[in-house]
């Protein structure tokens, strides 16, 4: 078998364990393994093959894969959906207590129930959104 179809091996096997695993390390290696297949390729000897393969593996591990963690561990910045209720201003539309009770969220009504099951928290107030579940809003007072 051909070296630089071995390398081509090496680099679809890494890759696919990079998918499953998503640690970015094995990504890097896979695409050491594809650049020494192409060097394989144009006949450079097995020698300075794996000498190709360790230098971009390390350039990559060394450069690339911090990059690369930084942009994956990165916090969301918009939240979408019932997400974005959570921590915005509510205006109780019929009294709240730990039983029942309704809420208009930016235009919308919404079930609420108190966050603080003690609370009975009357009409007309304004509350911050706690959580969401499912329809329910669990709110608290603002005062």
């Amino acid at each position: 078998m051909d070296p630089w179809l071995i390398w081509l091996i090496v680099a679809a096997v890494l890759s696919v364990a990079e998918i499953l695993t998503l640690t970015a390390a094995l990504g890097m290696l896979g695409v050491a393994a594809l650049v020494t297949s192409g060097t394989a390729a144009l006949g450079l000897p097995t020698p300075l093959q794996f000498l190709v393969f360790a230098a971009v593996a390390t350039v990559t591990l060394l450069f690339v894969r911090p990059v690369a963690m930084r942009h994956l561990r990165r916090p969301q910045v918009a939240r979408f959906g019932v997400d974005a209720l959570v921590g915005q201003a509510a205006y109780v539309v019929a009294e709240v207590s730990a039983v029942d009770g309704r809420v208009r969220i930016g235009g919308e009504e919404w079930t609420a129930r108190a966050y603080d099951e003690t609370l009975v928290i009357p009409r007309g107030k304004t509350v911050d959104v706690m959580e969401i579940s499912g329809t329910t809003a669990f709110v608290y007072p603002r005062d």
